[in-house]
């Protein structure tokens, strides 16, 4: 059993994290979905806080390429800034997930101390990005910029969170608009 199977595993768990979170992780429906036995996925995760935490560092990496990506195809601080609530909006275009940061940060007394590290670097990366992006737009001098990105951070999971409870995207699309008409995002 090689790197595919390992792959296999990691984007198998990422979908199952992100409908069931964290306590619907299940190691034996995994197995059956990538088409190995149970413990098989042990030879590539010693336990399920182990799996848990390689998909949630993962998907902390996959976010921050995609904000890199975003930063560096527009260009224009204002227009990243624009475009950051897709990220969340893809996660419920794609069977009505949640964002998996959002999702296990909801389970957190619950996750296993190495799970918690990643989550909290999700969030630092998320919210990091839009302080940097909102200095450079020149919407927030730099004292203000972290809590003004973690307010946005905030504000768009809350969003998806609403919409996904509704099983409703335009719910989304909604909400984001009226953060942008209130000012918390750029028009």
């Amino acid at each position: 059993m090689g790197t595919n199977a390992k792959e296999a595993i990691l984007t198998a768990g990422r979908q199952s994290a992100q409908a069931h979170g964290y306590g619907g992780l299940n190691l034996r429906d995994l197995a059956n979905e990538v088409g190995i036995k149970a413990a098989s996925i042990y030879h590539h995760f010693p336990s399920k806080a182990d799996l848990a935490a390689a998909i949630a560092e993962r998907y902390w990496q996959d976010t921050k390429a995609w904000l890199d990506e975003v930063a560096s195809q527009r260009g224009d601080p204002t227009e990243s800034l624009r475009a950051y609530p897709n990220s969340f909006r893809m996660s419920l275009e794609n069977g009505n997930r949640l964002c998996l940061g959002s999702f296990m940060g909801a389970e957190y007394d619950d996750l296993p101390e190495a799970v918690r590290r990643e989550v909290q670097t999700f969030a630092d990366i998320n919210v990091a990005w839009l302080s940097k992006r909102l200095v450079d737009a020149g919407l927030v001098a730099v004292e203000d910029s972290e809590n003004r990105a973690r307010a946005i951070f905030a504000a768009i999971a809350g969003a998806q969170l609403l919409a996904r409870s509704r099983s409703d995207v335009s719910l989304f699309d909604t909400m984001i608009e009226s953060y942008r008409a209130a000012g918390l995002l750029p028009a």
